[in-house]
């Protein structure tokens, strides 16, 4: 199944946004972790938001692989 331009370009745009957030987050983790006085919980939440954004990302990629068997 081959995507149509216009649906391969709004995914690419996509996966841009979410690799943004998944960048955001990251700093957001470094920057809790240098506190001396933290938040481990936060920390651990942001960590899960930044693992299904990875999830996300990577099904995105996968859809814009072509389909080798049609």
């Amino acid at each position: 199944m081959t995507l149509e331009p216009n649906h391969h370009r709004q995914l690419q745009q996509e996966i841009a946004l979410l690799k943004q957030d998944h960048r955001e987050l990251d700093l957001a983790i470094v920057a809790l972790d240098s506190r001396v006085h933290n938040n481990q919980l936060e920390v651990k939440r942001l960590k899960k938001q930044k693992l299904r954004l990875k999830d996300a990302i990577a099904r995105l990629e996968s859809s814009l692989i072509p389909d080798l068997h049609a």
